[in-house]
């Protein structure tokens, strides 16, 4: 069985390579940085030896001051360069993260997304991806850093005094010892948090689209009260992280100041004569001094390190949510083959050509013993055998639960079939509608254009006219500028309608699937969106809807009827469109 920390470890690895050159030019001027600081360590020590011990003139050492001078200020470069290619590294890969999240969401489609909430989503995208960002930014080019310069100042160190170079390397392993440790636990309080916030994200945002039905059964108090209590949760686990962090910051401290501390002892009783072992004896105020200002400096990348150990940590339990959202597995159009084989039998072709338009610029769809199914119920629909000609309109008929919806759902490409063969002639695009359109907040104009994002106000208009909206918008004071809520706030349940039968206008899909368009409208309504199907058929596209609704079943050229059992009938039309 695979671990999935490895997995998360893989992938943010595998990211990693996409900014290879920026995290690389991270680590090289950190390294340079570290370098620096040893040369202004040696350059300090240097000038007190001078001062104190030889008693030189300040003006005697103006050359050494003023190459101090320009060592911190390459320092500073340095570290400035550190941070601006670890920010741009970061920048670019979770800029590719979140497209892939969004094409990935774009691929699963409404169907599959239906059981994820809206807000989840949303804090996968924004919150998740950003905690990503510490983890390229600042611990991967640590990590090299790390690597390095501890050794090479050991072995400056070393080559001081041995004894208090040993010193040294005896605490050294402590710390990614105790880091380690501590960070396990991390990792788990942060994957936890990230399911509370995505939890107490959908809770709020389900309260603030129910406030009106909340206070129509007088239930906001009792409201409140869960809102406070789920955030308080989640303060509770988020103390529980910097509790955490705290505690491993502090295990680091100790166990460098010790290490400091002995260093520091041995020298100053070397100094002094008490200590007469080992190279103790050769010690002078320079290599004193110099080992000494550079002790904090060799635990120094290892504190640092421990500092974004967190950043790691909060990556992986970000990379946890996010490889299982690219995890799910997309439509792929394996249903979608070429012809079935001639040995295969072939459906009844259908011949209400006296009935279809003669410019007819739908397209045709074949369906060869497909069948449906969903998880946790089985097959749906099928096997089935359909041809729709270009340019018919079908309606779907049949009890609740007979597959209509999986159906139209497999030909807009939301879903895949189990078996079977699908074939679509010109296939994109294909415009879908059903009872509850969806629209987001903006204006009308705004919602029009995501059917065509560089339609011009004149086409936005002809599309309104045609799908009876026009007097509707003619009312608004600022016209097709009118600014809608969210989900179409603003608008009645057949102006919604009829705004989405406007999208299908302007999208001239050659393929339009309809989900019982009319379900839940008042008469007039249903009379408006009737007429404005009843030009688009008119116009020539392949429609298939599926309808209860006798008003519907007339316009169609034929109607299908699915029964619990999967099969199929064909009906002729009531009446010409």
């Amino acid at each position: 069985m695979l671990d999935p920390q490895l997995d998360n470890r893989r992938w943010l690895r595998d990211l990693a390579g996409d900014a290879r050159g920026w995290l690389r030019l991270a680590g090289a001027a950190g390294i340079l940085a570290g370098l620096c600081t040893i040369v202004q360590m040696g350059l300090l020590a240097w000038l007190v030896d001078r001062l104190v011990t030889q008693a030189s003139p300040p003006a005697a050492l103006s050359e050494a001051f003023v190459g101090l001078i320009g060592v911190l200020i390459l320092r500073a470069a340095a570290q400035w360069v550190q941070e601006r290619a670890g920010a741009e590294a970061s920048l670019r890969i979770r800029a590719r993260v979140r497209g892939e999240l969004l094409d990935h969401l774009a691929a699963l489609g409404p169907v599959r997304l239906g059981d994820r909430h809206s807000a989840g989503l949303g804090q996968q995208l924004v919150e998740q991806v950003e905690a990503l960002d510490g983890y390229f930014a600042r611990f991967l080019p640590q990590m090299r850093l790390t690597l390095v310069l501890p050794l090479v100042i050991l072995a400056v160190v070393a080559s001081l005094d041995w004894l208090a170079a040993a010193l040294l390397l005896l605490a050294a392993p402590l710390i990614p010892l105790f880091m380690a440790l501590v960070g396990m636990g991390a990792e788990r309080l942060n994957r936890e948090q990230f399911v509370a916030v995505t939890r107490l994200a959908g809770h709020f945002l389900d309260r603030v689209r129910g406030v009106t039905t909340l206070q129509l059964f007088n239930r906001t108090a009792d409201s409140i009260d869960e809102v406070h209590a789920a955030a308080d949760e989640y303060r509770r686990r988020s103390l529980r992280t910097l509790r955490l962090a705290f505690l491993s910051s502090a295990v680091l401290e100790f166990f460098a100041s010790v290490a400091i501390a002995m260093v520091a002892i041995y020298i100053g009783f070397g100094l002094l004569g008490y200590i007469a072992f080992g190279p103790a004896d050769a010690l002078t105020l320079f290599s004193g001094l110099f080992v000494l200002l550079l002790a904090p400096e060799f635990f120094q990348p290892l504190r640092t390190l421990s500092q974004h150990y967190h950043d790691r940590a909060a990556a992986l339990g970000a990379a946890e949510g996010l490889l299982e959202l690219l995890g799910e597995p997309v439509p792929d159009g394996s249903g979608r083959m070429a012809a079935a084989s001639s040995d295969e039998p072939r459906p009844a072709e259908p011949r209400p050509a006296d009935s279809l338009p003669s410019d007819a610029r739908g397209t045709a769809v074949t369906l060869r013993r497909v069948t449906i199914a969903h998880p946790g119920r089985g097959r749906v629909l099928g096997p089935l055998d359909l041809e729709i000609a270009a340019g018919e309109c079908v309606a779907l008929v049949g009890p609740s639960g007979s597959g209509k919806s999986s159906l139209l759902q497999l030909l807009a490409g939301f879903i895949d079939a189990e078996s079977g063969e699908l074939a679509i002639e010109h296939a994109p695009p294909v415009a879908w509608m059903d009872q509850r359109p969806w629209l987001v907040q903006g204006t009308l104009a705004d919602n029009l254009r995501l059917a065509a994002p560089q339609a011009s106000d004149a086409e936005l208009w002809a599309a309104v006219r045609r799908a009876g909206l026009d007097e509707v918008v003619d009312g608004l004071s600022a016209g097709l500028a009118t600014p809608l809520g969210e989900r179409g706030y603003g608008l009645s349940g057949g102006q919604a309608q009829r705004l989405a039968l406007a999208r299908v206008f302007l999208s001239r899909a050659p393929l339009v699937l309809l989900d019982e368009p009319t379900a839940s409208l008042d008469g007039e309504t249903q009379s408006l969106v009737i007429e404005g199907l009843r030009e688009l058929i008119a116009s020539g596209a392949t429609v298939v809807v599926a309808t209860h609704q006798q008003a519907l079943m007339r316009l169609a050229h034929r109607r299908i009827e699915l029964t619990n059992h999967a099969r199929r009938q064909e009906v002729g039309h009531d009446a010409p469109v």
